[in-house]
């Protein structure tokens, strides 16, 4: 089994149960992968019955393979904590796509709330028809906590549904116990304030929430204290969606008012059927909204957070991440073998000291005496090394070198002197001059051949013409 480590990088959000955290996923070879780790606070590791319920979360979402719904990779144990490591969703979610929308003063169009929806309800139809993969039994999951919170959008335009921890199945160990309310109050179904049992148009119910409050910008069930929020779903009064929103047709408010109604019978009885009727509203409007709509709008919202947040803050990790960081090294037997940070071979040091190769003094600009030989000879000097140009003197150029010779001083030649006390190093006195063996020769100027160019004109002339009527001849077939 390949040897496996998380390390946490960043805090990504806590609540009173659990706290996530974003982390890597490091592997062999220097794989990396971003990943999510979800933890249990640990004042609630001596509870058992939360721990076994945090455990079924992690049981059913592993059996969850939706591109609407975040992928759980593994589960874990250390120290009396315990962790899932899942899919990081690199966005934002629909919490903080409502803020943003709300601080600046414009709600999501009904486009965007459409889409958005219409993805959450994909993710949701897939959890509850889903059928145990070995058994064949349906699971009959529900998820009892569909909120804003939960609903994460990335970058990409992606829309998962996170959050599994509150769900209900057949294959759960810990069966709820009768009246025992679970979910956030104010996004419950009325028969689960009531605490009876619930099914999947419980979840539908959530969904009908979420789609009032992105219309109106305004929260549904919301009182001063839990107990008065509870009410408040159990009566499920809801207020004119149009009234608040003129944008809204009463087509669409009939469906948003069908998955909000009171009595289960009343309301859309599976997902798929929200969405059909979401999807019929939405072409028969012609409103277009597509992945790329909504990826330019969570980027937007990431930008304004960037802005609100103060900036310049560096991360320190207190004592709280060092133990969480203890306790991720205990998370698995495995040891990592990080290819990461191996050590780059030096590159070897410059040599100093050595010769100077003169050959190429003759390519540099301030030799002006030395001309471009492009066209002309080249000989290879050097095994190895490009041909090297042969340099050719024209006749007026030996002429002047020749004349300058003549007027030039006498050449000097250098005198040993004494001994010096450093061995191999010699110090030249004064030069000496010494007078010229032979006197200068001037050679004569070359004289012109005025008849010689003639008679060469001629002999060129004379084959042009002999070429013309061999050529006349040949083809002429004579």
């Amino acid at each position: 089994m390949p040897d496996s480590r998380y390390r946490i990088t960043d805090k990504i959000a806590s609540g009173g149960m659990a706290e996530v955290f974003k982390g890597v996923a490091e592997s062999l070879q220097g794989f990396r992968k971003t990943v999510a780790i979800k933890r249990i606070l640990p004042a609630l590791t001596k509870n058992t019955k939360f721990v076994t319920m945090f455990l079924d979360e992690a049981r059913l979402s592993l059996f969850l393979q939706h591109a609407n719904i975040v992928q759980v990779f593994d589960i874990g144990h250390a120290d009396d904590t315990y962790f899932i490591v899942m899919e990081f969703v690199d966005g934002v979610d629909l919490k903080a796509i409502m803020e943003w929308r709300r601080r600046i003063g414009r709600r999501l169009t009904i486009g965007q709330t459409i889409y958005l929806i219409m993805e959450v309800c994909k993710g949701l139809a897939y959890a509850h028809d889903l059928v145990h993969p070995e058994t064949g039994e349906r699971l009959s999951i529900v998820h009892r906590d569909v909120s804003p919170a939960n609903v994460l959008i990335s970058r990409n335009g992606e829309v998962k549904l996170a959050d599994f921890g509150l769900a209900k199945a057949a294959s759960q160990l810990e069966s709820t116990d009768p009246g025992v309310v679970k979910g956030k109050m104010s996004y419950l179904s009325p028969e689960a304030a009531r605490g009876e049992n619930v099914d999947q148009r419980s979840d539908i119910f959530a969904v009908g929430i979420l789609l009032y409050e992105m219309l109106t910008s305004k929260r549904l069930f919301y009182g001063d204290t839990d107990y008065q929020t509870v009410e408040l779903v159990r009566n499920a009064k809801i207020p004119p969606i149009a009234a608040q929103n003129p944008e809204v047709e009463p087509e669409f408010e009939e469906i948003c008012r069908k998955a909000l109604a009171r009595r289960t019978e009343d309301r859309f009885q599976t997902a798929t059927d929200l969405q059909d009727a979401l999807a019929h509203y939405l072409f028969s409007r012609g409103l277009k909204m597509i992945q790329r709509d909504i990826s330019e709008m969570v980027r937007s919202c990431i930008e304004d957070q960037a802005t609100q947040s103060s900036a310049g803050k560096v991360k320190r990790f207190g004592t709280v991440d060092t133990i969480l960081h203890k306790e991720l090294d205990a998370f698995t037997s495995f040891e990592f073998d990080n290819q990461e940070g191996q050590p780059v071979a030096p590159a070897p040091p410059a040599q100093s000291g050595g010769f100077i190769d003169p050959r190429a003094w003759s390519s540099e600009a301030d030799w002006p005496d030395r001309r471009s030989s492009a066209g002309r000879d080249s000989v290879r000097d050097f095994p190895g090394r490009p041909a090297q140009p042969i340099q050719r003197d024209t006749i007026q150029e030996m002429q002047a070198r020749t004349s300058q010779a003549m007027t030039a001083p006498a050449p000097t030649l250098p005198v040993r002197p004494e001994p010096s006390p450093m061995p191999n190093v010699q110090v030249l006195s004064q030069p000496v001059q010494l007078p010229m063996a032979y006197p200068p020769v001037v050679p004569p100027p070359l004289p012109a051949r005025p008849a010689a160019r003639g008679l060469i004109f001629g002999a060129m002339a004379g084959a042009v013409i002999i070429g013309a009527i061999f050529a006349y001849w040949l083809f002429s077939g004579r």
